[in-house]
């Protein structure tokens, strides 16, 4: 039989949650609430937690001074597809290095993962070199190739591999007997129990694709190309000063698919991260 808590101490653990949460929502609360004040309110002393005179003129002023709605696409879409990419090469990828022996498995593996200690910071100027060459700098597909064949990718394929160690070998022995082969066995019997593993890796990878900062800057020109977080620093006034309730507006509504996405997903995510240390 379960133990019961105590009502008091249940009480008190409640209470003690919501305290260590203050350092992590405030930020999110101010961010919301000081895009509805006027800029003379927002670093007002002492601060307000709500705004005196709610003013929604920043969300419109984001859409006058910059193409956001199709910057806000732009990374939208170019996120999704970075995420089904990755999702699709790491789950084949760590398939193939948990369940198929061939020569030099540890080794090459050991070699994939090698590419988590190379910062982007110094691959992006041959990358941006190999890019011109090819026509594609002031477009998304830099920002689509580069993270799913990159870092995040070989991420996501040791979260899969390390899952799909933890699975019994008898459900591979049972699908050869009837009659899948080793593609049927990893779509029909491996694929759809790693739904937990899928889920951490879509929330990585989109996280990842979404905050990108450094690789749009570098290949991108446009504005209409931009993604959302270069798309940020270019709310300024005439002098080059920020204007602070306009890009808060913006941040806020940034910041919402990443909300729902962890929302969403975040079951997959914690069931996901706690099977990829099972075996290694």
């Amino acid at each position: 039989m379960k133990r019961e808590i105590p009502l008091r101490l249940k009480t008190l653990l409640y209470g003690l949650l919501c305290v260590m949460c203050v350092p992590f929502v405030f930020p999110t609360w101010w961010m919301v609430t000081s895009s509805l004040k006027p800029i003379g309110e927002i670093f007002a002393f002492p601060p307000k937690l709500l705004p005196a005179d709610w003013d929604f003129s920043a969300y419109a002023q984001v859409f006058q001074l910059q193409p956001f709605a199709s910057q806000y696409v732009n990374s939208l879409y170019i996120a999704l597809i970075v995420t089904t990419g990755t999702m699709a090469v790491a789950a084949m990828a760590g398939y193939a290095f948990a369940r198929i022996r061939f020569p030099g498995q540890n080794v090459l593996f050991v070699v994939v993962l090698l590419g988590l200690l190379i910062p982007s910071e110094v691959t992006i100027v041959p990358l941006f070199q190999m890019f011109h060459g090819l026509g594609l700098t002031d477009t998304h597909w830099p920002l689509i190739l580069v993270p799913i064949l990159g870092a995040p990718s070989v991420l996501a394929t040791f979260i899969m591999r390390q899952f799909f160690i933890s699975l019994p070998g008898e459900l591979e022995e049972a699908a050869r007997m009837d009659g899948l082969g080793r593609f049927g066995t990893f779509y029909r019997i491996a694929l759809p129990l790693a739904r937990p593993a899928l889920g951490a890796v879509a929330i990585f990878t989109f996280l990842h694709s979404w905050n990108l900062y450094l690789e749009p800057i570098v290949y991108l020109s446009s504005p209409e190309k931009f993604t959302l977080p270069q798309a940020l620093t270019q709310f300024v006034d005439a002098y080059g000063g920020p204007m602070w309730n306009v890009q808060l507006a913006a941040a806020s509504m940034t910041a919402l698919p990443v909300l729902v996405v962890f929302v969403l997903a975040q079951r997959q995510f914690i069931e996901g991260l706690a099977h990829t240390g099972v075996k290694g």
